[in-house]
């Protein structure tokens, strides 16, 4: 609050008032170009509205400091009145302290210049001593001014709340009007931070891989398609960091993971995007259960960072707890379950077509893992609220993880879902360069039956394999969906700067 009441909400303003007000904002810029800068290379900044905060925050009613500083802001709030005015300066963070420019301080020239060129969303740095006004709002009393930067369109309306189109769309307004958009920048930094810590007490080496590539794969996914003038060459926008990641184990890093961007030539809806941060991880010697523990601990770890607690508080009010060790069920015994049908990787393919015909389910290129993978998606998926661990997929569906070391037709695959969205996926990864080559074959396959997601036989990674790759498990995880996970928001609230049309 700043030290007057509220100012009245004001309406919308339409395209010819925001060409009327930026005139008027032109005008004084003129002006401030005219006697000196509207656009300063520097102030004489010597602290922060935070740290100014955090030093006086039990200044008592109508305190003085004697303690001067010069500190700049945004102004979110003004009013001018006789010979007194008032400002909210507002930081990045959001904090804020009030300024007061009075007539005694600043003298008349210098208050009639800040009542003529300050206008809200103006940069301004103010110095002069710290008080407590008496209404016992930090306050800085003003000696000196200077406009740091002129805006010539104004703010939106501070009282209402900014379109969900306006928001991805104008990120840079979100940013300064609402404090949940600042929120989650905060978090996702602290995220990706935490992520690396964790990382780096397992001794694990953070590496980055090509981003265009002549050959997509390492998930089953559309990619995007460019060319390379220099090289006069196809080049794909990498769908996943897979296989040059599994080339860095091949070369002896046993530990290796990436925090990188990853593009899908797909859909896009509230747990998609084209473009999205991905972390992969692979360890040698290690399996799909010992990635799973490292998953888990990961992503706790995460959300103590953003909240102080394995219970994190989502935007709606909900309290979820990511806490304790979560549950790890199989796919075909919790679709066995939920369906009512034993359904086995036996099951013959014609008893899947005619479930999912009966439950309406629809599945493009079908074979056994495709339906019971749709299968699966209809009967369980959405009653999966708790961290889950959906373990051991149809081998169909998954040609990069190794078969499972005791169960016929299935793989060493798991999916983490968390409230019925998944977030992570982990293998016990095939290193086994000859059947690797015959799983890309059936890919082959699929793609020449027009499975557009289906990957294409990559000599060059199978060049690698056949120089010994050691046991491992790997996983890779949307840091976006992780923010999700944390903070109970869509995709596009997550990233910073979502593509839209």
């Amino acid at each position: 609050m700043t030290e007057h009441a509220a100012e009245p909400t004001a309406p919308e303003l339409s395209d010819e008032e925001l060409s009327e007000q930026k005139q008027v904002r032109l005008a004084k810029r003129d002006r401030l170009l005219a006697e000196g800068e509207a656009y300063p290379v520097s102030v004489p900044i010597t602290t922060t509205i935070a740290k100014v905060r955090e030093r006086f925050a039990n200044l008592e009613t109508d305190a003085t400091t004697g303690e001067i500083v010069g500190l700049a802001g945004r102004v979110v709030h003004s009013r001018n009145t006789g010979k007194l005015c008032f400002a909210s300066l507002q930081a990045g963070d959001g904090q804020r302290i009030q300024a007061m420019v009075s007539l005694g301080e600043v003298g008349e020239e210098s208050l009639q210049r800040w009542k003529d060129l300050v206008d809200l969303g103006d940069h301004v740095f103010v110095s002069g001593e710290v008080i407590s006004s008496r209404r016992g709002e930090l306050s800085v009393m003003v000696k000196d001014w200077q406009i740091a930067a002129k805006a010539i369109l104004p703010l939106p309306n501070l009282h209402s709340e900014l379109s969900d189109e306006a928001r991805v769309r104008s990120r840079y307004l979100d940013l300064i009007v609402r404090e949940q958009a600042r929120f989650v920048v905060q978090a996702r930094a602290k995220v990706n931070a935490s992520l690396r810590d964790t990382f780096a007490k397992h001794d694990y080496l953070e590496v980055e891989t090509p981003m265009l590539q002549t050959m997509h794969g390492g998930a089953s996914a559309r990619p995007f398609v460019t060319h390379s003038n220099a090289f006069d060459t196809e080049l794909f926008l990498r769908i996943a960091p897979e296989l040059f990641l599994k080339r860095a184990v091949v070369g002896g890093i046993d530990r290796v993971f990436e925090i990188n961007r990853n593009f899908r030539n797909e859909g896009a809806d509230s747990t998609h995007s084209p473009e999205f941060a991905m972390l992969e991880a692979y360890q040698a010697y290690g399996d799909y259960n010992q990635i799973a523990d490292l998953t888990q601990e990961m992503i706790q770890n995460a959300a103590v960072a953003v909240s102080g607690s394995m219970t994190v508080q989502w935007a709606d009010g909900t309290a979820f707890d990511l806490g304790g060790d979560w549950d790890r069920i199989s796919m075909y015994e919790s679709l066995s379950e939920a369906s009512g049908i034993s359904i086995t990787p036996e099951t013959p393919l014609a008893e899947l077509t005619a479930l999912a015909e009966k439950e309406g389910v629809e599945v493009h290129l079908a074979n056994h893992g495709k339906y019971v993978e749709e299968l699966w998606e209809h009967f369980v998926k959405d009653s999966l609220v708790r961290p889950t661990f959906v373990m051991d997929f149809p081998v169909e569906t998954s040609p990069l993880v190794r078969a499972h070391r005791s169960k016929a037709g299935v793989v060493e695959k798991w999916d983490l879902y968390i409230r019925g969205f998944e977030l992570a996926t982990g293998y016990s990864e095939l290193v086994d360069p000859v059947v690797q080559r015959e799983r890309f074959v059936e890919q082959a396959l699929l793609a020449s039956k027009g499975d557009l997601e289906a990957m294409r036989l990559d000599e060059e990674f199978l060049r690698a394999l056949e120089h010994g790759m050691p046991p491992s498990g790997g996983m890779g995880m949307g840091i976006d969906r992780l923010l999700m996970a944390i903070t109970g928001l869509g995709i596009r609230e997550t990233i910073l700067f979502p593509l839209v049309k």
